[in-house]
């Protein structure tokens, strides 16, 4: 399987993250796009921080090259803004270079469509099946070739969108916000963007080398940013990871406030402002039950889905719905972007700080969380622990027990070799029962 929970993802150098598979990849979806006519096609190229990204870049270039597509690439810049320029330049294609939050000896694929939105299961399917199959390429005579730029000022252009997602005629004088871009995609622009509307910035992870994306740093590993927001007596703490299209938010206090709390303000505050649309929010399975039962005090829903945000997105344009993401930090809020952005999230989370005239920690606290626990085991590649009779026995008997007071959900991820056990409840003995339980099925399982 080629493609993932978020597009193509692997160790940089080996299969299927190698510039030969890019060179696939790029001749597939550029045939797929070249919809035929006289104009010129054209893709839209960004990329994170890590040092692969200089392997993967031109053989994504020449791979659309030789299928007659011109190549605008943008350099570092988060994955809404690829998602934002393929849609602003009429491109019949983007593609974002990176592994996300995964450490830099990973790094991945995402294709965006001529309307900004991540690819269907079906033009996905479509596309791997042209790369791993044995047809020889259809490549344009030399005359047909695409042409390869830069666009510089691609920089500029995000931050001017972002900016434009904040309310008109407020700034963020009087604010000092600690911003930490995980040494990702977004170490120029979010910065700037924080700079340009007034606030006071502390930059964190501003100095990428190739290596240090997401180390230690960004949305994923939050103690640092946490200290630093309390050692500079900033008002608001920021997270972003390697490619910027999640953010988790600290406090004053330097304690997190994740995806679900969020979701639950920017709801409450543009349902106040009958803003929302949909009757709700969209969210994925491994949401909290606390924010469901704040929503629906609120008189609004909770739509789950399967984990990913191009599920979320798909179930809020099914439904109307203009608030959707994951607690993990992928923010979808579709009045302005296709996907998830880091920053425009946040800047809906300022401005309702700023509005307040309050502290963050008194502003983000919408509910109180149900007692969740989240573990992740490792499993060795071939194996299949979801498949083992005890493994199935186990989660059966854990659902048994939560059964009226919590959920359990195990799952594989999409995106690494690692089964993930979740569950929740209103005790939390109980839920820490069950997932070690669970955890320790699989464990055994996959040790035989």
């Amino acid at each position: 399987m080629l493609f993932g929970t978020d597009g193509i993802r692997g160790r940089a150098n080996v299969e299927p993250m190698t510039a030969a598979t890019a060179l696939k990849v790029a001749m597939a979806a550029g045939r797929y796009f070249r919809n035929g006519g006289d104009r010129r096609h054209s893709a839209v190229i960004g990329k994170d921080t890590r040092l692969s990204g200089y392997m993967v870049e031109p053989a994504l270039t020449a791979g659309l090259v030789s299928v007659g597509i011109d190549v605008i690439l943008v350099g570092p810049l988060p994955t809404p803004a690829i998602a934002m320029l393929t849609r602003s330049m009429r491109a019949d294609l983007g593609i974002m270079i990176s592994a996300s939050h995964n450490p830099y000896a990973d790094n991945g694929i995402k294709l965006f469509g001529p309307d900004g939105y991540k690819l269907s299961d079906e033009v996905e399917a479509l596309i791997t099946a042209e790369v791993l199959g044995n047809e020889p390429p259809d490549l344009v005579s030399p005359d047909q070739l695409g042409r390869a730029r830069r666009l510089d000022d691609a920089p500029g252009r995000y931050i001017e969108f972002v900016k434009g997602s904040f309310p008109r005629g407020r700034r963020l004088d009087g604010l000092k916000v600690a911003i930490d871009c995980a040494n990702g995609a977004a170490y120029r622009v979010a910065p700037t963007i924080l700079w340009e509307l007034g606030a006071e910035v502390v930059p964190i992870g501003v100095h990428p080398d190739g290596f240090n994306i997401n180390d230690k740093c960004g949305a994923t590993a939050i103690d640092f940013l946490a200290g630093q927001t309390v050692a500079h007596g900033a008002d608001i703490g920021i997270a972003l990871d390697g490619d910027a299209d999640r953010v988790i938010i600290v406090d004053e206090h330097g304690q997190a406030i994740d995806g679900d709390q969020i979701m639950a303000l920017v709801a409450s505050a543009w349902a106040k402002d009958d803003r929302l649309t949909g009757g709700g929010v969209v969210a994925t399975v491994m949401s909290n039950l606390g924010l469901e039962r704040y929503l629906n005090g609120q008189g609004l829903g909770l739509t789950r889905t399967k984990v990913g945000d191009r599920h979320v997105v798909e179930e809020m344009r099914r439904g109307g719905f203009n608030v959707g993401g994951e607690q993990s930090g992928h923010i979808i809020l579709s009045d302005f972007s296709t996907t998830g952005d880091g920053m425009i999230a946040a800047l809906q989370f300022l401005a309702c700080v700023a509005e307040s005239d309050k502290p963050a920690s008194e502003v983000a606290r919408m509910f109180e969380p149900m007692p969740q626990i989240l573990r992740n085991v490792s499993f060795a590649l071939g194996q299949l622990p979801l498949d083992d009779v005890k493994v199935l026995a186990c989660i059966a008997d854990g659902e048994k027990r939560l059964n009226g007071t919590g959920r359990l959900l195990v799952r594989k991820s999409g995106t690494e070799p690692l089964i993930r056990v979740m569950a929740e409840g209103e005790d939390s003995i109980l839920v820490s029962q069950v997932v070690d339980n669970v955890a320790e099925a699989i464990v055994t399982a996959t040790a035989v």
